[in-house]
């Protein structure tokens, strides 16, 4: 509600008047949100506005607010703070006079894969929240289904066949924006020529569906899943010789996705060094249960990341302050969005990790005008001090 001080004091009977609509429709939502509780019809309703979080709250990392419409520098660590506008970047924009580089695209079918033959929760079924256990959704409609999934790879046309190169793996794909931002940002060498492998899900989403199975398990096997059954692929079907360095590889996604990019590097620091995420969702919504990590994804920054020693990753995280909060019929405490991002940063911090926060103003969740305005410098941050690799 920071805007409400921009009323002119004359009207300030107004602005208390607003300032009490504001509070009575945030009631509203609190009520719409326990009873989608006991009825998860209601649960679209109760979420349609999420309520607008102020980056100064208390509890909150400090951060350094900038200029509307700039972005964090490409090579300073920290808490940040942009917005309202989010303008596109210029290299965002296809732009003739730079190298344009080639999408290959193919498809994956579940029969071909040992990792994930395919599961999907029937159509407009929910989950029960554990009578005995108030952390666990209980999900009785998930089944075995076969599933497609999209690859798209781009690779520059500055890549030379057969030589070493580094890449980036990118959840919820097909991504033009990230493929559009690579051909401008190798152009001006502020990334290095790299390949990007942008993995489609394997549909459905959140608990009992194959997108969540494979994006909200806290393991490794996802990038075992890429490891042994996606990269082969494309270097054999994209001619291209993918580096097998840490340093010289990435991951990147929002939401689930962005979840998935940080376990993708947390349990294999052996295969990627460099994570990317938006709106990430470190949150409890991990299905089947794990009895090693109980609390999902909210475990990275409740548990894991304090209490171990800090690994070789440099991570790149944004949020939006309307950001998603309990968007299903839980009630733990652990489904905030905004919560779960400025926690991130703070055991981040704490451990001395290389990382930036963005905290995002008038901006929702994965938020693509976000998007538009921060890829650039979030890839050219993400890629500092890479020294090029030659395995």
């Amino acid at each position: 509600m920071g805007w409400l001080n921009v009323i002119p004091p004359a009207r300030e009977s107004m602005k208390m008047k607003l300032a009490k609509m504001l509070h009575e429709a945030a009631l509203l939502c609190a009520v719409l949100n326990l009873m989608a509780g006991v009825n998860p019809a209601l649960a679209a309703l109760a979420h349609l506005t999420p309520p607008t979080r102020d980056p100064n709250t208390p509890g909150y990392v400090k951060a350094r607010e900038l200029p509307d419409g700039t972005n964090p520098p490409a090579d300073a660590d920290g808490n940040f703070i942009i917005g309202p506008t989010h303008n596109r970047a210029p290299e965002m924009t296809v732009q003739t006079n730079v190298p344009q580089g080639t999408v290959y695209n193919f498809t994956m079918n579940s029969a071909e894969s040992k990792i994930y033959p395919g599961i999907a929760r029937e159509a407009n079924t929910f989950g029960t929240v554990d009578p005995t256990d108030p952390v666990k959704l209980v999900v009785t409609t998930s089944h075995p289904a076969p599933y497609t999934r999209r690859v798209s790879v781009y690779v520059p046309k500055q890549y030379v066949p057969g030589t070493v190169a580094p890449f980036i793996v990118g959840a919820d794909g097909p991504d033009r924006a990230l493929f559009t931002a690579l051909d401008n940002l190798i152009a001006q060498h502020r990334v290095p020529v790299m390949i990007a492998i942008s993995i489609g899900n394997g549909s459905g989403d959140a608990q009992g569906s194959e997108r969540g199975l494979e994006y909200d398990t806290m393991s490794g096997l996802y990038a075992e899943f890429v490891e042994k059954e996606v990269l082969p692929l494309v270097e054999k079907q994209c001619n291209v010789t993918l580096t097998r360095n840490p340093e010289g590889r990435a991951t990147m996604g929002g939401s689930s996705g962005g979840s998935c990019a940080l376990s993708m590097a947390w349990y294999h620091p052996d295969l990627y060094h460099r994570v990317l995420t938006y709106s990430g969702t470190y949150v409890n919504q991990q299905w089947p249960p794990n009895a090693g990590t109980p609390q999902g994804a909210w475990e990275f920054h409740e548990h894991l990341i304090p209490n171990s020693p800090a690994k070789p990753l440099r991570i790149w995280m944004e949020v939006g302050d309307r950001d998603l909060l309990n968007p299903n019929v839980m009630r733990d405490n652990m489904h905030d969005w905004v919560v779960a991002n400025e926690n991130m940063a703070k055991v981040l911090a704490a451990k001395g990790y290389h990382y930036q926060f963005v905290f995002a103003r008038n901006a929702g969740h994965v938020d693509d005008r976000v998007k538009q305005q921060t890829l650039p410098e979030a890839l050219e941050w993400l890629w500092q001090n890479y020294q090029p690799v030659t395995k």
